[in-house]
């Protein structure tokens, strides 16, 4: 009976990374569409119009679980606890699905290690997805490591610190979640990256000509002094495709970028959570004004009002908008960042470096400038400008500010400067890599094709 049901491939993301996951759902469709795909998800039913993707696809909502009144504030540490309270309805989600499937692989968003324990008690293969790409996660896979040889707590260490395959990374600029031992967000850190070690293997969204000194790394084991990383699969970039065949709902930035000349504007944005101060905006829009460039920028209330619209004549310099409207489009939130970034308009991205952002860009092959705010993203900046070379990075006065002077200089620099040049001809090359990766017999394809023949074998 069990040898005649169909092989599944379960996702579990965490409600924050499920588009990202079904970008590879839909990637592994495409390729081995006799391959069931299934994304295990704790999102609610309100969240259906971001999870809806190919009819192949299925989706299982776990059971709600009860959540205490006031579980934590930490968001970081909030994405790693829901989906341990879930740890009951996904063991009774994965027994149901066995009985009608045979589940060849159980493959979990790093946010989601709590289920490692149920699905390895089920003898279910078990592997880790890292949507933060390789460089990273060679840092992640390390940090056991780290916590052995170094004595003091990342954040009091103010030194540089050496991971196999990747540049050099001042503690600094370690993501604050794993500053301090004594902080859960690092215990559960801590936790994902023994597991990631033990588990069957790791997904990573990635590929090979972008991070390749990171994959040597991995492939061999030197991320692991105790013994051997389990084989880590490079299937990227993940992007999803663009919407811009309807001209009827295009977005007025979009029709504004249509009159604009070949490769000239730049972008600024920067995601969910990126917000500014009010004293930040008014110094972004003076760097921009005085770039001489033009610009495409979404811009967002500072804290504390985040859901209304910014009232542009507040917040930006007096007369700002109407000196700069033949050369500025402001957005009052919302963009489409794919759409904008595959436009052939733009010429630079100012982005908070978020992994899905980078690659999108290289994707499109754009030039950035790194501006990162918070998670992993000083971190990725260092990769984007020391090795993958396909950024340049603002320097931060105290507390993350960037003065008007550092900006209007860097989007000179790039638009301008001999090392602009090399970056956007880096670029360049970078997305040839990419849509060369995720074809048919690319990196990223016999990537997936060997992860499957071990899943399904």
């Amino acid at each position: 009976m069990k040898e005649s049901m169909e092989d599944t491939i379960i996702l579990y993301p965490c409600e924050d990374h499920i588009n990202s996951m079904l970008v590879l759902a839909n990637f592994i469709t495409k390729h081995h569409p006799s391959i069931s795909v299934t994304i295990v998800t704790t999102a609610p039913d309100s969240a259906g119009a971001s999870i809806s993707g190919e009819s192949s696809i299925k989706f299982h909502r776990l059971t709600a679980a009860k959540l205490p009144p006031i579980l934590t504030k930490n968001p970081i540490e909030l994405f790693f606890e829901i989906p341990r309270l879930h740890n009951p309805n996904l063991r009774q989600a994965l027994e149901e699905i066995s009985q009608k499937s045979n589940i060849r692989a159980f493959v979990i968003d790093f946010f989601c290690n709590s289920s490692f324990e149920v699905s390895t008690s089920l003898n279910i293969p078990t592997y880790f997805y890292a949507s933060i790409g390789a460089f990273a996660l060679c840092h992640f896979i390390y940090l056991p490591t780290i916590d052995e040889i170094i004595p003091q707590d990342i954040g009091d260490f103010n030194d540089f610190i050496e991971i196999p395959g990747c540049p050099p990374v001042h503690s600094s600029d370690f993501p604050k979640g794993m500053f301090f031992r004594k902080s859960n967000t690092y215990k559960h850190f801590l936790c994902t990256a023994k597991n990631m070690r033990k588990s069957n293997g790791i997904v990573v969204d990635a590929f090979d000509a972008l991070e390749f000194r990171a994959k040597e790394a991995l492939s061999n084991g030197l991320c692991n002094p105790d013994g051997k990383t389990p084989p880590v699969y490079f299937i990227g970039p993940l992007v999803a495709e663009t919407n811009t065949k309807n001209d009827e709902i295009k977005h007025d930035c979009l029709k504004w970028l249509d009159s604009q000349p070949s490769k000239s504007s730049i972008f600024l944005c920067f995601g969910r959570r990126g917000l500014f101060s009010a004293q930040q905006l008014r110094e972004i829009a003076i760097g921009l004004e005085n770039s001489g460039h033009r610009f495409l920028w979404s811009v967002r209330n500072p804290p504390g009002n985040p859901n209304s619209d910014p009232d542009m004549d507040t917040l930006l310099p007096e007369g700002f908008l109407e000196r700069n409207k033949e050369r500025g489009f402001v957005i009052k939130t919302w963009a489409p960042q794919k759409e904008v970034l595959s436009h052939n308009s733009l010429g630079g991205f100012v982005t908070h470096c978020g992994r899905s952002s980078v690659h999108e860009a290289v994707s499109f092959g754009i030039p950035m400038i790194g501006w990162p705010i918070y998670a992993e993203q000083r971190m990725n900046r260092v990769f984007m400008v020391e090795e993958m070379k396909v950024a340049l990075p603002l320097e931060e006065a105290a507390e993350g500010f960037v003065t008007a002077a550092e900006l209007e200089k860097r989007v000179r620099e790039l638009f301008d400067s001999t090392r602009g040049k090399a970056i956007r001809q880096r670029v360049a090359e970078m997305k040839i890599a990419a849509e060369t990766a995720v074809g048919n017999g690319g990196s990223s394809a016999v990537a997936l094709e060997k992860f499957v023949k071990n899943v399904v074998r």
